[in-house]
């Protein structure tokens, strides 16, 4: 099946993200396979633009630089509620991907990805059975990670309130979060 065949000509795409060389260059590839495309840099400049014109499908960064993707995700749902919005990070954990299909997400995909892996991330309309299952549990560093962004996401983001829940200097934490994830 070609793309233009597993999509509708000119169907509206958003793209919300704070990083604009990544915006630039996922708007280019988008409109090249027929999608008009609204690039969004903030939870409000995203907002007005589904207000203005409610889209079809939607990008959505984890990680905006003042506020969580997850606080917007049902905001822009509220607005246009049929919209298929994958969320992507840099920052994945197993809490965060599981808040974000909550809250509404179809997807949840780590950075970087290919525009050809996110439109098949938001067509897609059910699981995978056949994903590969790792066979060597996460490390040590990788667990942590993970058990900062529970810690974290439990106190909503502030960082004074998951550095006193975790026992550590909140600028020890800050260093902690400044780093991209442990792979495995």
């Amino acid at each position: 099946m070609s793309d233009q065949e597993r999509k509708n000509p000119q169907e509206r795409l958003l793209i919300v993200d704070d990083d604009e060389q990544l915006c630039f260059v996922m708007e280019r590839a988008m409109r090249r396979r027929g999608y008009d495309v609204v690039v969004a840099h903030t939870h409000d400049q995203a907002l007005a633009a589904a207000r203005e014109a409610p889209p079809a499908l939607a990008t959505l960064d984890l990680k905006l630089e003042s506020d969580s993707g997850l606080k917007l995700l049902p905001a822009l749902l509220e607005v246009a509620p049929a919209c298929r919005i994958v969320v992507l990070t840099g920052y994945s954990s197993i809490t965060t991907a599981v808040e974000a299909i909550k809250l509404g997400a179809v997807n949840y995909l780590c950075k970087p990805a290919d525009a050809d892996e996110i439109l098949l991330s938001l067509e897609r309309e059910s699981g995978d059975v056949d994903v590969e299952i790792a066979d060597n549990p996460p490390s040590v560093n990788r667990v942590t990670w993970e058990h900062i962004q529970k810690v974290l996401h439990e106190h909503d983001g502030n960082i004074s309130a998951t550095a006193r829940a975790l026992g550590m200097h909140r600028r020890t934490l800050q260093r902690k979060l400044q780093k991209r994830p442990v792979r495995h």
